[in-house]
């Protein structure tokens, strides 16, 4: 028997030009574009397609495409316990380290400087540059005092961040409490600090903003100490600065205490071993692909290399510090940003060194496979429950949006609806997610991203909605408002009054005329009736006409006879008491 004949591999990025792509088949375009409206995409040469769709018209054409990333040997990927694991045990060996930098985080309540000051610090715009009072992205960087270098983390600051706050925490060395002067320690302050002392992370104390006319300087000093922050001029341990971040006054003393601590706790680590890093915000840039900022906890990486983080390989091409300069290694303590992964890494992932090659993994097939896992089980779950779903995709520009949005929505939670994520990643809207949302019926939330030209028209071909948003708290509004369209009206009962049956002047086939006395509140034109014989409802009807005096009336008052037609499924008899009331049909809200 003939051997089946070798497909052919083909090689697809991320996304792709049109033109790229069928240069890469070494087909003309004009059969690529052919095959792509055959499946319903209609894209002109320089637009971009991304990988998936690559992948289905490789396939149709009789090839084999994979992702073009580096590959590595399957290796088990460090979690970044496992990384805080391996320094305590190099801290504790009896191996000669080397001094580090000091990883400095910044804490505290919303609104009390913490963005300011490191933005005073670094001597750059970062306070201006926030959305609805949040800081987006994270970053790091370093500064030097009296020579030597220290490294901050920027971490988000609101309280719906608490997360990837502890996370900044969790790699820190030293945290500075910020406590506004002229507001005190606030519930989100007492939260910082309980968790502080869970981790054991020194702490300095930085009082803000000395300079408000309001400012209340020892009222702070006794609420920390009310909160077990005891700082040194009160007898206990823990360094306080008085500052004020806007005013730059007080930040050279800031930083002297940095320094102090640093010196006591002597920070150390094996500057020779490969390095360890942590993931603090990744995204993808459509010329560089995707990019990782990073901090170096232990080791050093160095350009060539092959790493991994998570499920994500790659190799680094090329690195820079926190200024945009290019850097050939990286040591501990050091924030670099990377270039080279096959595809985002997560917030969180720990890098480490591959030890060879592993082979490449298939972003399509795994995407593809946890969709259609997530659909069945979609439609397996229908019927067994009342609960009504809104399926959604969500697209964020970095991972730590990613993560920010899909906690805030966790929280939402309804008896009778519930948020069913199909999806989520890193970068522009594509026709695969468009195609994901079809499938599933689903809305498409983008956050600082918008959708392709070619996604963007396959959607409004398709019905699918997308909507997009710059700031978080819109979104999450906007899906709890999607969310509660799902909740059925509820209908409100108000009672308007009372009428007494003192006679029945003619029946009908439909309808009846009443003679009776309002006993209280009115009865009104059109109101809704229940005919109460005794203790006893016994029909219902509605007040067809109203006449008082021989003339019609919209409404009569209490006290007041009137004269009744009444339209019901019962009949009203003398003695009765008619109850007035009307029915309003409302929209119901999570």
């Amino acid at each position: 028997m003939n051997e089946p004949e070798q497909k052919k591999v083909v090689a697809i990025p991320a996304t792709i030009t049109v033109k790229a792509f069928s240069d890469a088949l070494g087909l003309p375009v004009t059969q690529v574009m052919t095959e792509l409206m055959k499946n319903g995409i209609f894209a002109t040469i320089n637009e971009e397609i991304d990988f998936d769709t690559a992948s289905i018209i490789t396939s149709d054409l009789g090839m084999e495409a994979v992702p073009s990333v580096e590959s590595g040997d399957g290796e088990k990927p460090l979690t970044l316990e496992d990384m805080l694991d391996i320094c305590a045990k190099e801290k504790e060996s009896d191996k000669r380290l080397d001094p580090r930098a000091p990883i400095v985080t910044i804490l505290g309540h919303v609104d009390h400087g913490k963005t300011t000051l490191l933005d005073t610090i670094r001597k750059a715009s970062v306070a201006t540059g926030e959305a609805g009072g949040i800081t987006q992205h994270l970053g790091t960087y370093q500064v030097k005092k009296r020579g030597k270098l220290i490294t901050f983390i920027d971490t988000p600051g609101h309280e719906a961040f608490s997360a990837m706050r502890k996370r900044g925490v969790s790699i820190a060395d030293i945290a500075i409490l910020v406590v506004a002067a002229d507001d005190g320690v606030q519930k989100q302050t007492k939260e910082v600090i309980t968790y502080l002392k869970e981790r054991g992370l020194p702490i300095i104390v930085a009082i803000n903003k000395v300079d408000k006319p309001d400012a209340n300087i020892m009222r702070i000093k006794q609420e920390l100490a009310e909160n077990d922050i005891l700082i040194e001029e009160w007898g206990g341990k823990i360094l306080c600065s008085e500052i004020s971040a806007k005013q730059n006054i007080g930040i050279d003393s800031l930083l002297e205490n940095v320094i102090l601590v640093a010196e006591v706790e002597e920070f150390s680590s094996d500057a020779k071993r490969s390095g360890l890093a942590v993931v603090l915000e990744s995204h993808l840039d459509k010329q560089k692909g995707p990019v990782a900022t990073t901090l170096v906890r232990t080791g050093t990486l160095k350009v060539g290399q092959d790493i991994i983080a998570g499920s994500v390989f790659g190799r680094i091409r090329r690195m820079e510090n926190y200024a945009g300069k290019s850097i050939e290694t990286a040591g501990p303590s050091t924030p670099a940003v990377i270039y080279g992964f096959g595809d985002t890494p997560k917030v969180n992932d720990v890098i480490s060194v591959a030890s060879g090659k592993a082979s490449a993994r298939s972003r399509s097939e795994r995407v593809q496979t946890t969709a259609k896992s997530l659909i069945r089980a979609k439609s397996d779950e229908e019927g067994t429950d009342d609960i009504k779903r809104l399926p959604f995709v969500l697209k964020a520009d970095v991972e730590g949006s990613l993560e920010a949005i899909e906690q805030i929505l966790g929280t939402v939670t309804h008896e009778e609806v519930a948020l069913e994520e199909i999806s989520s990643g890193v970068g522009a809207i594509t026709e695969s997610d468009v195609k994901m949302a079809e499938s599933a019926g689903a809305v498409i939330f983008g956050f600082n991203e918008e959708p392709t030209a070619v996604a963007r028209r396959m959607a409004e071909k398709a019905g699918v909605p997308i909507e997009t948003f710059g700031i978080i708290y819109k979104l999450v509004d906007r899906a709890k408002e999607r969310l509660s369209e799902l909740l059925p009206p509820e209908t409100v009962r108000t009672d308007l009054g009372t009428l007494s049956v003192l006679a029945v002047f003619r029946t009908g086939k439909r309808d009846q005329i009443i003679g009776g006395r309002v006993g209280n509140g009115k009865i009104s034109k059109g109101a809704k009736i229940d005919i109460r014989r005794g203790d006893e409802v016994v029909g219902k009807g509605v007040v067809a006409n109203l006449q008082q005096n021989k003339q019609n009336a919209e409404e009569v008052g209490q006290g007041n006879e009137c004269g009744v037609v009444f339209e019901g499924n019962a009949k009203v008899q003398e003695g009765d008491t008619l109850l007035a009331y009307r029915e309003e049909t409302r929209r119901r809200t999570l």
